[in-house]
């Protein structure tokens, strides 16, 4: 190993390491180190450096940032820091000239081994990255409005682990999926954390197998500024980052956004007891929060600690992020892990005007990217309805369990399912929100599948190791009459209407839909509710046993939500007529064909809209739509008025028929015996559209 002095004094901005043609500029912020080593390494597994640089605190140093500019190295040179200072944990002071340390601010890690971050083998080493070399032809983001967004759940790896694909488990592999998102009619793809992180941070073994768990879902940071190697076809030299350039490119060439999920509210670092391998080791007391004995870490996260947002150095690293994703990786917007823990203060205290939110709303060079808060947090915050302002959209949990619980039958939840259908203004319209910043879902990554929420009515979560004692009980589920897989043709039918049931709700509700990648071909995980450690089938997409009735129920349901601007207001119902001349842009019945009198009780929902309301509604007239939600357990004759005039009633879904006439696609419809009733099976959903009479007789 040679040592070298200090030669080129370098700058302190930016942060990082920064390619030029003559060589490498680093920097790196600490406040309280007392001396810096840089070190270059050959080779992805070496433990001992080829070369380092010992920085000097007067010549290499501008206020808390340490640089230096190394000549004759370029893109792909592999470094890591050591930083010497006071070990003191009682003052949160962690400083160890033994640790290796990730830069902050690398934008690849090696990535194609098991990690060793307690310094008893190999460390993942930070790659020097130039991004000069990628042609992004005329790429930009998407913009795709928020209402007329389709959002798709899903895991980078998990889509092609399983399956005929020429680059399973990778950015690549995502490629061959894009004529089948097409066809699917996303807008947007919302991937789980693609930033690098441990994938053998834990220790837990598979009961059965005796193999150690992965961590799956990857809510665990190690690198913010850098894409998971390991979903690389080749990850040798930082080509992750080539690689997911190239995903983001061709997606937005055929039209779907790219949302990353990400992670500001905790890192792999954990709690005390966790390893040091970058923050901890270059400002633990600041990065972090700790309690007031200074060795151990405020865990508003759940995960073990809590990253101080709102300290400025932080705020500043994560608008630094933000932009960096924007502006040299394309995506088009992120969902926030968490995000109740960005409001919190320095102290944990809740702060609706939160610094680091504000900035990030107001960011100029975040303008109009996609910004999703997960609004709540492992410490009891639960923002829904009142996290931030316009600019943030929220995922709206109530949502989630009010369908479901419609749909299951429970008593006394019409009114709070007509609500969610509405848009959610009870919750959004008091914060001067719109509906489509409320993020509606079923299901989502961390949960049921549909299938499994009809197929499950309790966890079953025994392969993670934890004696199923992990996850949440609260699923809202049914079973459908027998647990778990069946081929009992009643009870498959069932589950198969219920799936559609909740579907067809979902995308035809005011606000934004948020579909569970899978869900539309049936994809069960076999009542896990939790497969963060889950690298396998269990997790993974089965497209061999695909469901093509629910895939193409699912399908045509998007598609025709797109096509109605009906379902995709700028506004909330008013319930009035304000035209005078019109039906209410809104009005529930009883299946009787009565409005509805909110003070009874019912399991049976209707309601009509007004889609010719081109003031209020959308941009364009649309159709009227006629809607009959049916949760009892019996057949419902519901009853109701004719079409406007000049026009009929004909049924567009019917989810108790069989396939193809339980949605007919665009164009074609299905007649009614009358125009004043129809009969609504139990556990079903019909919607019947007005069409002009002369198109009827078509």
């Amino acid at each position: 190993m040679k040592k070298n002095s200090c030669k080129y004094l370098g700058s302190a901005l930016p942060l990082g390491a920064t390619i030029t043609n003559e060589g490498i500029n680093f920097s790196i912020f600490s406040r309280n180190a007392k001396s810096v080593v840089l070190n270059f390494f050959k080779h992805e597994k070496d433990n001992i450096p080829s070369q380092s640089y010992t920085l000097d605190p007067i010549k290499n140093k501008t206020g808390d940032i340490w640089h230096i500019f190394i000549k004759g190295v370029s893109h792909g040179t592999l470094y890591l820091y050591q930083m010497d200072g006071q070990w003191d944990p009682d003052n949160g002071l962690l400083y160890d000239k033994n640790n290796y340390l990730i830069d902050p601010y690398t934008k690849a890690l090696t990535d194609n081994f098991i990690w060793d971050l307690h310094g008893n083998g190999t460390m993942p080493k930070s790659i020097a990255i130039c991004h000069g070399d990628f042609n992004w032809e005329d790429d930009k983001p998407l913009n795709i409005p928020m209402k007329n967004s389709v959002i798709y759940e899903a895991h980078v790896a998990g889509l092609t682990k399983n399956g005929n694909f020429k680059y399973p488990g990778t950015y690549m592999g995502v490629l061959e999926l894009i004529p089948y998102f097409k066809d699917l009619g996303i807008t947007t793809i919302e991937f789980l954390p693609i930033f690098a992180f441990d994938s053998f941070e834990g220790s837990r073994k598979h009961p059965k197998t005796g193999k150690t768990l992965e961590n799956y879902w990857g809510y665990s940071t190690s690198a913010f500024f850098a894409p998971k190697g390991m979903y690389a076809h080749n990850n040798s030299g930082g080509n992750q980052v080539t690689e997911f350039k190239q995903m983001v490119k061709e997606l937005h060439k055929n039209g779907i956004e790219v949302v990353l999920d990400v992670v500001f509210n905790h890192t792999g670092e954990g709690n005390q007891d966790g390893p040091i391998y970058s923050f901890k080791g270059i400002e633990n007391s600041l990065y972090y929060m700790l309690e007031r004995d200074k060795r151990n870490y405020k865990n508003y996260s759940g995960c073990g600690n809590t990253f101080n947002c709102n300290n400025p150095i932080v705020s500043d690293f994560i608008i630094d992020c933000l932009r960096y994703w924007v502006t040299e990786m394309h995506v088009d917007g992120f969902r926030f892990d968490l995000a109740s823990i960005l409001a919190r203060d320095e102290n944990g205290q809740l702060n609706e005007n939160a610094t680091i939110i504000r900035r990030i709303g107001d960011d100029p060079v975040l303008r109009n990217t996609k910004l999703i808060a997960e609004p709540w947090d492992a410490a009891g915050a639960h923002q829904t309805g009142n996290f931030s302002n316009q600019r943030w959209a929220e995922w709206n949990d109530r949502y989630r369990d009010d369908i479901r619980q419609f749909w299951r039958g429970d008593s006394s939840y019409f009114k709070r399912a007509a609500t969610r259908i509405a848009g959610s203004s009870d919750m959004f319209s008091h914060s001067n929100k719109k509906p489509f910043h409320s993020i509606n879902f079923i299901t989502a990554h961390d949960g049921f599948t549909l299938m499994d929420l009809m197929s499950y009515s309790n966890k079953n979560n025994f392969d993670n190791g934890e004696d199923n004692r992990d996850g949440s009980n609260n699923n809202l589920s049914h079973n459908c009459g027998i647990e778990g897989y069946t081929d009992d043709p009643i009870v498959t039918k069932l589950r198969v209407k219920q799936i559609k049931n909740h579907l067809a709700t979902l995308l035809i509700s005011q606000g934004t839909p948020m579909i569970l990648g899978g869900d539309e071909i049936g994809r069960t995980k076999g009542g896990n509710n939790n497969t963060y450690c889950q690298n396998n089938e269990i997790s993974w997409f089965d497209w061999k046993n695909s469901n093509e009735e629910i895939l193409r129920f699912t399908k045509i349901m998007i598609n025709f939500r797109k096509r109605h601007p009906a379902f995709q207001r700028p506004d909330f119902y008013t319930g009035l007529d304000i035209s005078n001349n019109s039906l209410a842009d809104i009005t529930w019945y009883t299946y009787t064909g009565h409005e509805m009198n909110w003070n009874e009780e019912h399991k049976c929902l209707a309601f009509i809209i007004d889609g010719s309301r081109k003031e209020i509604a959308a941009e364009k007239d649309d159709n009227d739509f006629y809607v009959m939600l049916n949760s009892t357990s019996q057949k419902m004759q519901f009853v109701f008025s004719n079409a406007p005039k000049n026009k009929k009633w004909v049924v567009k879904i019917d989810t108790a028929n069989n396939s193809p006439l339980d949605i007919y696609p665009k164009g074609e419809f299905g007649d009614l015996p009358t125009q004043t009733s129809y009969t609504v099976d139990a556990k079903s959903l019909v919607l019947l559209e007005s069409i002009p009479i002369e198109d009827g007789n078509k």
